[in-house]
This record gives C-alpha cells, sequence and structure tokens, in this order.
C-alpha cells in the first residue's frame, strides 16, 4: 500500500503493519473567518510560533477539547496523552503505556503505564486516571464507541485492567483514540472549555469561533516540540486561502480547487489519505416501513441489484476525481483499497458504459418511452441523492455522479442538505458518506446485520448476509492477526458473495480524497501520519520545525 506525502510533485511510501515501538507525537483541528490586513492574524514574536488555519475537515469542536465526547477520536489529541499510538507506518507505538497484555478469552486486557508523567497542573497522571476516562467516556456515550468495555479498573497506580463484554481484538484500536483526562480536575460541563491534560502541548486560551492558543508543555515526557506556541484559527477553507495569500497565516488547509495555485514565500502540499467518499444504497425496497423514530424505510430503485451494480460499474471514478476533485485524490472501489484488509480481488474494471447497460437490461430495466431513462414494470430508475450541504467535495462528487449516471439511463436528483436532515432521510434515500479509519471496526458497524442502530447510523442501509456476518465476527475476534486480516478480506469478496461490488454492491465507493494545504516555504512537516477522515495534520507535530 501507498500513502503519499505530496508536495505536487514529490511523495513518500507508507506501508501499513502492526508491531510496537516507542513515544511518538500530536494533532488538532480547526473552523471560521478572520480579518483581512496584511499582517499575521495573531502576532508571532519569531520562529518558534506557528499559526494555522485547518478549520474545514473537523472543524471547531462543539463540545471543545475533551476527550470524553469525541475530541482526537480519530486522531492525536494535541492535549492529552493516550495510551498508544501509530506512526507514519501505522504501526502500533507506546504513548503513555509500556506494555499490554491480553487473557485467553479476550475479555480482560492489561496495560501499564510510565510512572513519570504529570498532568499540566503538576498532578501525576496514574491507572486511575486511566480507568476514570475510560469508565467515563464509556457512560458517556461520546464521540467513541466503548460499548465493548465492561469496565476499567486501576489495580496499582500503573496498571489498568480493561474489562470487555465480547471478545474484540480491535479494542486496541480504542487505546489510541480516547485521551486521558485528570480524574481530578474533570467537570464535564466545564472541561472542554479549560481542557488540563498530559500531552506536548497545554491549552492557554479558546476564543469560540475565532481561535484556540496552546503552548508546549515544558514538563512533557516526550521530545521537546520546536513550536513553543500553537495558535488554530477556525475558518473556512476558502477564507484560509485568502489568509495565507495575505500573509495571515503560516498553513492552511485550503479546498482541491486551489492546488495548483502559486503563492510567493509559500508551497503547496498534497497529502494522500483513507478519507474514502462513498454512496450508501438502501437495500430493502419501500413497504410502508418506518425506523423506531418514524422515518421512511427503503427504496424501490436502490434496492433492485442491477441498479447498484450498473452504477458501480458504468461510473468512471478518475473522471470524477479529475473533474470534481480537480485531480485530487484516488480511485476507491470498496472504502479499504489502501488497507491492510482492503482486498484486491474485490477491485474491479470501471466506466464500463456497455457493461453497465447489460447489466441494466438483463434485470429488466429498458427505456420503454424513450425519455432517456430506463423503467422496470413501470417504475423509473430514477433516486434523490443527498449530500451535506457545507461538504463542497461532496456536492461535487454527487453532481459528477449524477451526470456519470444519465449515460446509463439512470435519472439521479441531486440535493444539499443539513445533517439533521440526512439522517432523517438516509433509510431511504442514498447519502453520499465519509469514512476513513485505521480501526477495521468500521466495516463491522457498516456492514454486519445486527450493527443496525437508528441511534448511531450504523448500517443504515440494512444490509443484511449472513455469509459476510460470519466472516465480520471471525475478523473482529480473532487474536491472530492474520486470520483477522484474511476475514476481513472474504467479507468483501470470496468468490461468490460480499461486500463489494462483485458480490452485493450495497455501496458506491467512488475516491479517497487528498487534504490540500499552503504552508510557509521554510515550514518543514517531516513524515506525515496517515491523514483519516477529518485530517491529521498535527500528528507529527513534534517532528515540524523551520527549515
Amino acid at each position: 500500500m501507498i500513502i503519499a506525502a505530496v508536495i505536487i510533485v514529490s511523495s513518500m511510501s507508507s506501508p501499513m503493519a502492526g508491531s510496537i515501538s516507542d513515544n511518538s507525537p500530536s494533532q488538532v483541528s480547526g473552523e471560521q473567518i478572520g480579518s483581512q490586513s496584511s499582517e499575521k492574524l495573531v502576532e508571532s514574536s519569531g520562529s518558534e510560533e506557528l499559526i494555522a488555519a485547518v478549520g474545514t475537515h473537523g472543524g471547531e469542536p462543539e463540545t471543545g477539547f475533551n476527550p470524553i465526547t469525541g475530541w482526537g477520536k480519530s486522531s492525536e489529541p494535541l492535549v492529552q496523552s493516550t495510551l498508544f499510538k501509530r506512526d507514519s507506518e501505522a504501526n502500533l507505538i507506546k504513548d503513555l503505556a509500556t506494555d499490554y497484555a491480553i487473557s485467553d478469552d479476550g475479555l480482560r486486557w492489561t496495560v501499564k503505564i510510565r510512572n513519570d508523567v504529570k498532568f499540566h497542573d503538576g498532578t501525576p497522571l496514574t491507572a486511575k486516571d486511566v480507568a476514570f476516562t475510560f469508565n467515563t467516556a464509556a457512560n458517556a456515550s461520546g464521540g467513541t464507541d466503548l460499548s465493548v468495555l465492561e469496565k476499567a479498573i486501576a489495580t496499582d497506580d500503573y496498571t489498568v485492567e480493561f474489562e470487555l463484554n465480547d471478545p474484540q481484538t480491535t479494542f486496541v484500536n480504542k487505546l489510541i483514540a480516547v485521551g486521558i483526562v485528570p480524574e481530578h480536575a474533570y467537570n464535564a460541563e466545564t472541561y472542554g472549555s479549560n481542557p488540563i491534560g498530559s500531552g506536548p502541548y497545554r491549552f492557554v486560551q479558546w476564543d469560540k469561533g475565532q481561535q484556540v492558543i496552546f503552548e508546549a508543555n515544558p514538563d512533557y515526557y516526550g521530545q521537546e516540540p520546536h513550536f513553543k506556541k500553537l495558535t488554530l484559527i477556525f475558518m473556512a477553507s476558502d477564507a484560509a486561502f485568502a489568509a495565507a495569500k495575505a500573509g495571515q497565516v503560516d498553513l492552511a488547509e485550503i479546498p482541491a480547487s486551489y492546488a495548483y495555485q502559486t503563492v510567493d514565500g509559500m508551497k503547496i502540499v498534497s497529502l494522500d489519505s483513507i478519507d474514502a467518499r462513498g454512496i450508501s444504497f438502501p437495500m430493502n425496497p419501500n413497504t410502508g416501513e418506518k425506523t423506531e423514530n418514524g422515518y421512511a424505510i427503503g427504496n424501490n430503485v436502490t434496492s433492485d441489484p442491477a441498479i447498484r451494480k450498473a452504477l458501480n460499474i458504468g461510473i468512471d471514478r478518475q473522471a470524477l476525481i479529475d473533474g470534481a476533485l480537480n485531480g485530487q485524490g484516488k480511485e476507491e472501489f470498496t472504502g479499504v483499497d489502501k488497507l491492510p484488509w482492503g482486498n484486491k480481488e474485490a477491485i474491479f474494471e470501471d466506466g464500463d458504459i456497455e457493461e453497465a447497460k447489460k447489466i441494466l437490461a438483463e434485470g429488466g430495466w429498458k427505456d420503454t418511452d424513450g425519455d432517456g431513462i430506463v423503467e422496470k414494470n413501470g417504475l423509473k430508475a430514477e433516486f434523490t441523492l443527498t449530500y451535506p450541504a457545507s461538504a463542497q467535495e461532496r456536492q461535487a462528487l454527487a453532481v459528477s455522479v449524477g451526470e456519470e449516471a444519465k449515460k446509463l439511463g439512470i435519472n439521479i436528483k441531486v440535493e444539499g442538505k443539513s445533517w439533521d436532515e440526512i439522517y432523517t432521510l438516509c433509510y431511504s434515500s442514498p447519502n453520499v458518506w465519509g469514512y476513513g479509519s485505521l480501526d477495521p471496526t468500521d466495516i463491522y458497524l457498516r456492514y454486519y446485520s445486527k450493527s443496525y442502530d437508528p441511534s448511531t447510523r450504523n448500517n443504515v442501509i440494512m444490509y443484511n448476509n449472513s455469509v459476510v456476518d460470519n466472516y465480520l465476527r471471525t475478523a473482529m475476534t480473532s487474536s491472530d492477526q492474520d486470520t483477522a486480516i484474511k476475514n476481513w478480506q472474504l467479507a468483501a469478496w470470496d468468490g461468490t458473495t460480499g461486500f463489494s461490488e462483485k458480490g452485493d454492491a450495497p455501496w458506491l465507493w467512488m475516491a479517497t480524497i487528498n487534504y490540500v494545504y499552503i504552508m510557509d516555504e521554510d515550514l518543514d512537516i517531516g513524515t506525515p501520519r496517515i491523514q483519516p477522515h477529518g485530517a491529521n495534520i498535527f500528528g507529527n507535530i513534534l517532528e515540524w520545525k523551520r527549515a
């Protein structure tokens, strides 16, 4: 697998693995608007300060910088430490943890932690804080799904045991996702606005809707960061580019449409990601059934496999990338192509309009009235495709898919909606989603039949394949990594069935997007971490320096 960090002309290789090495860094993100002066938005007294506008993916956290409610879920939480992290090649590395062991039945995980860590207020971090964090996060039903955790117990000052209710080997990813908070200083109502952690940076100030400021932690147990002060400006991507062009920020996340711009004194950096864009297809016909919340279930067009397969085969993914994403992306066929559990055998040849039309015809879909739209038993091959109205690249992809579908005789009506609206429609209407995680649990929640849950939007299309279910359960509970990976792959395609296009085609995966940044020419960001859904530009912040 290749994960590239491209300064438009260069790249770096990033294979994936799973061994444990030693300690490594952190992350953050942002969103909003700023002034248009030629001065930096925040006064900077030297090269050891960094001002960044990185608000497009992730944005300003609604509940503040609180891991219990989701801060740092898919990236490293700058203020807090985690038990483990992943390096630029996705190897598991130690942060607070020094060692761990798993019981034979897979239901008890024992983690040893460092004895030299202090919170930013000088209080020692102990196993009680770790247990408190995980128990609180599990009870809060926050940003990280900890439903598998029965309870966490501190057995001594530097040992914590996690008791699980299901032997899920992917639990290690929860130990990466949750930043540790101090039991003595945690208040659910106020912590997010004034967080205390033990990470490489300590919180200084949050001006809601504008910026947040962090300063280097002088007592940090790891590598000392070059940048002693970080100011993150919450700014939308178009405004961020304007701010960078005006010399107001050192770094900004920008739209793909600006990827080939030239700005004096700055460079464009385009990072490959595992953040995939895909369209969910409701699998059941519309019989009038509703969810427990009263939302319609099923779609009479997308429930037909010929429609789903024809779209998967007929859509030209590279054309979508070249047009909708300005070339800033890679083709995606299963949602996890680049990951170790991606199945190369499930990848297929796309952009084949004639084959797509053949699939439709064999499925009984024909244009009998000459209006350019195929129909079957009086039902037109048309449906509404929703996308979050605030996401420019998803809108562009949705529109492009609609244009490609016309060539097949399928009419797609594209509509931008708020997430609140999408959550009421996604059981009956296809939607453009974004997923990208180093945790294969995402696959399980998306395709395992029993994971359907209207409250979490897991398996909203109600996909149900007993063979796939068996592969997913085996992968989820196997203590042998090779066995787990093999079963994740078989769930996509085993030669007969699976969740890929070659099987049931419940999704149309289109592309992984690139994260595009403009930054000072002298800014050296080292070897970036793999970019998940939501971005992780600050994942290796301890490597950053001025060249």
